[in-house]
Order: structure tokens, then C-alpha cells, then sequence
């Protein structure tokens, strides 16, 4: 190797936090914002469903660079100026929300209208066979497509070095700047995301593995799984 590492690993792990909070924050807001559109979308009022339909459509078909450019640079031309990470992680999760609701959408629609009757026949209100029938089923859906997300947001992050996010591009541009050793900075970099990137795609094909199988996340779904069947086969070892 032609670049003294050892002077810039602790550069390089700060920035591996960094895009990790990139990912955390975009990620969490970008679910929640995901489930809102996707309740509105669904709506039958028109008032809800055409502005949503309007926004994933906005988001889906604008690239993300451009929109980081209009959330960094852009509002910073009217007088209202964000920080990288702030600009970075609202840009993050407007535009995976946008994706999201529509796994949201599809793993909501995938619940057989057959679970909504039998919740409403039990005396359920319509608010609690959404919370308690409707969206755990659909979660279990959305769950693979959902997770493949969480990991290209992880890797989507690297745009943020074209408004010096701090996070792993940035390092490495610096790092490239210094040493002029493109090819050697790019590739351990590269590595690093993969080392990042690589555990979450195996925990996510563990998942989709296990709902194959029918495996309840749930621990108090366990639980109750667990108790039938000891009443079922009261030899049973747990």
C-alpha cells in the first residue's frame, strides 16, 4: 500500500459513525413519513389521496442528488441555510418515505379483506383492527422489501460528499486530495462500505428466510406460539 493508513483510520471510523447516523436518522423518519403516505394514498377521501399520490410520484422520478442539491444549496439561496447532516438527513427521508409508502401500500393491500371483516365481526373498531390485525400482517410483507431499502439508503448516503456530509466519500475525496492515490483510497473505502453494508443484507435474507417459515418476531407472539403448544403436546420442551 502506498497511503500511511494508520494516520487516517480514525478519521475513516468517525466518518463510518457519521454515515451510520445518516442512515439511522433518514431511515426512522423515512418509515414513519412512508406509513403516513401510504394511510393517505389508501384513503378514500380525495383531498388525502391526491396529494400523496402526487408527492411519491414528485420523489420517485427526481433523482436524490438533485434533491439534496435543492434542500443544501438551494434553500440556502432564499435565506434559509441547513447543515449538511440536517439538509442530508431531510433529503434522506423525503425520498425513501416515497418508496417506502409504496411497499407500505402494497404489504397493507396484501392482507386478504377476508382479516378486516373478521376483525370488524368481533367487535374491533376500524383504528383497532389496523393496529392490531391489519398492520402487523402487512409488516410481516413489507418486512423483505423494507429492509432492502435500509441498506441502499446506507449506500445512497455517499452523495452527501458532494455537500461535505463528513461521511466516508468525504473522507476519501480528502484522503484522494492528500495522497493522490485514487485507485488504492477508493477501493479500501469501498471495502469499508461493504463491511457496513453487508451484515444488514444477510440479517434481511435471515428474515425473509424466516417468515418463509413462519417464524413469529414477536416475542409475545412466541410466547403465546409457545404455550399452545405446550397445552398441545404438554411433553414438550421449550
Amino acid at each position: 500500500m502506498n497511503v500511511d493508513w494508520s494516520s487516517y483510520w480514525p478519521e475513516i471510523w468517525r466518518a463510518a459513525l457519521v454515515t451510520l447516523e445518516f442512515t439511522g436518522l433518514g431511515f426512522a423518519g423515512a418509515m414513519l413519513l412512508g406509513l403516513v403516505l401510504a394511510l393517505m394514498r389508501m384513503s378514500r377521501r380525495r383531498l388525502l389521496r391526491v396529494p400523496a399520490s402526487c408527492y411519491i410520484e414528485l420523489f420517485k422520478n427526481t433523482p436524490l442528488l438533485t434533491q439534496i442539491f435543492i434542500m443544501y444549496f438551494g434553500l440556502a439561496s432564499v435565506g434559509l441555510i441547513l447543515s449538511p447532516f440536517v439538509a442530508g438527513s431531510i433529503t434522506l427521508m423525503l425520498f425513501y418515505g416515497a418508496y417506502l409508502s409504496e411497499i407500505f401500500r402494497g404489504g397493507i393491500q396484501g392482507v386478504s379483506a377476508g382479516q378486516r371483516e373478521a376483525a370488524l365481526a368481533i367487535g374491533l373498531s376500524p383504528s383497532k383492527s389496523y393496529r392490531s390485525v391489519i398492520l402487523p400482517q402487512a409488516g410481516r410483507l413489507a418486512l423483505p422489501a423494507t429492509g432492502n431499502m435500509l441498506v441502499d439508503m446506507l449506500k445512497s448516503t455517499s452523495l452527501m460528499a458532494t455537500i461535505a456530509g463528513a461521511e466516508l466519500m468525504t473522507v476519501a475525496r480528502n484522503v484522494t486530495s492528500e495522497t493522490f492515490q485514487a485507485l488504492e483510497v477508493y477501493i479500501v473505502i469501498g471495502l469499508v462500505y461493504f463491511v457496513l453494508a453487508y451484515p444488514l443484507s444477510r440479517l434481511v435474507a435471515r428474515y425473509e428466510r424466516q417468515l418463509e417459515a413462519g417464524r413469529q418476531f414477536s416475542l409475545r407472539r412466541r410466547r403465546t406460539e409457545r404455550h399452545v403448544r405446550e397445552l398441545l403436546d404438554p411433553g414438550a420442551t421449550t
